[in-house]
């Protein structure tokens, strides 16, 4: 009994019962399809995707896992080794949360050309050969389910839409482990296939090509190129050229949010930054993520009645008269949330040092500050707290903070997640151990 015609290990009357049973799946046709795209589109995903992979995970880190700030929270044998999120530069995470959302969405049109470009794959006939053929495709399998699903989740979370009914932050948490682990394997297996099919057509050339001259790539038996190509109706550098030009439409509708200034209302892929708590350019007039009214906080809580409460060595209780008493400090500092955007402003309040001194711990090994919405709450470490210009600032741009920004105060610290930098602060414990 002799093996199938492709030298897989199937007997031949088998190989033969198989082929017969086709069913009746698509045929592609096009003429651009083959090894030289695929490759192209593959290298490209190859040179972005470990940015979005790292500063996602990055991300993570700067929420303070090791004590307990992180979302989520419990992540078991997936947890990463963490260190202290630094305060230097104080725009590290605007750079690494606008990487991360920016750079993942610039990367989909991309994605979605390599998907096209290598679909007849998906559609072969037998589905699996042989077990390393199964092995490949069970990768491939999670490669694109786990890619499909980050940007999918991850667009609806910027949307601020959460309609897949389950939690975001732990399932795309554990998505991005899914495909990291599916990205590696596909890297250790097609990266050789990718440079040869890459070197088979030269770049430049490709770019001078019009559509008259278009022609197939020769078959190699990868199974991209196909059997009976229709007449071209674009040309390579045509589809690059589409692909690119998705490309950087996408960024020029998302980088506003990250850039800020004159062209944030370019960024139509990041509505959650367009809230403002005021339309009129006065101080208050920046991006907020959260309202006061969505807080459910009442007018009474943030009214003359409002106390800091500080506990330490020893606690105190001090009401904002009391705080604007103290040496104030104003700092530029960024405030950058994980759905991409930011905005930069100039706090003005007590740094959170000389809280820490009047508590009774002017060294301490961290500190947790609550807010007067329910259950909101961060740890900021001691870095964090003793940095020069982190603040409870108590003013924006030279006036109070508006209701919306966190008054009577709230806490801004360079480099820190805006989710961290909690508004409406109630209380601060700064902790020496």
């Amino acid at each position: 009994m002799t093996s199938g015609p492709d030298g897989y290990g199937f007997p031949a009357p088998l190989w033969r019962l198989i082929a017969r049973r086709r069913p009746p799946l698509p045929r592609w046709r096009s003429p651009l399809r083959g090894p030289w795209l695929t490759s192209v589109l593959g290298l490209v995903l190859l040179a972005g995707l470990p940015v979005v992979i790292v500063t996602g995970l990055l991300s993570y880190v700067a929420y303070g896992p090791q004590l307990g700030g992180a979302i989520p929270g419990d992540v078991g044998l997936l947890h990463l080794p963490v260190f202290d999120w630094p305060t230097r530069p104080s725009w590290l995470y605007r750079l690494t949360q606008g990487l991360h959302v920016g750079l993942g969405l610039v990367l989909v049109p991309v994605v979605l050309a390599k998907l096209w470009s290598v679909v007849p794959k998906l559609f072969a006939w037998p589905p699996v050969r042989s077990l390393a053929q199964a092995a490949e495709r069970l990768t491939l399998l999670l490669l694109v389910g786990s890619i499909l699903f980050e940007i999918v989740t991850g667009v609806l979370n910027i949307q601020y839409d959460y309609a897949f009914g389950f939690g975001f932050y732990a399932a795309h948490y554990a998505g991005a482990w899914v495909f990291l682990g599916a990205f590696v394997a596909h890297v250790a297996l097609k990266l050789p296939h990718a440079l040869r099919g890459a070197r088979s057509r030269s770049l430049r050339r490709e770019l001078r090509t019009p559509l008259a001259a278009t022609t197939p790539d020769a078959d190699d038996g990868s199974g991209l190129v196909a059997e009976h190509p229709a007449p071209p109706t674009m040309s390579r550098r045509g589809a690059l050229a589409l692909v690119g030009g998705g490309a950087l439409l996408v960024a020029g509708l998302t980088a506003g949010q990250t850039v800020g200034d004159a062209v944030r209302g370019t960024a139509f892929l990041l509505p959650r930054g367009r809230t403002t708590a005021g339309a009129d350019g006065g101080p208050n007039d920046f991006p907020v993520n959260k309202t006061f009214a969505a807080s459910r906080i009442t007018v009474a809580d943030v009214g003359p009645s409002w106390r800091l409460q500080l506990t330490g060595a020893g606690g105190r209780e001090l009401d904002r008269a009391a705080l604007a008493a103290l040496e104030q400090h104003t700092a530029r500092l960024p405030i950058a949330c994980v759905e991409g955007w930011s905005t930069t402003e100039a706090w003005s309040g007590v740094r959170l040092r000389d809280l820490a001194a009047l508590a009774g711990v002017p060294e301490p090994a961290s500190a947790v500050v609550r807010s007067l919405e329910d259950g909101a709450r961060a740890a900021l470490t001691a870095g964090q707290v003793l940095d020069p210009d982190s603040l409870l600032a108590l003013r924006v741009n030279g006036a109070d903070l508006a209701p919306d920004h966190g008054f009577p105060a709230r806490v801004v610290v360079p480099a820190l997640p805006g989710v961290h930098c909690t508004k409406w602060v109630r209380s601060i414990e700064f902790r020496s151990i």
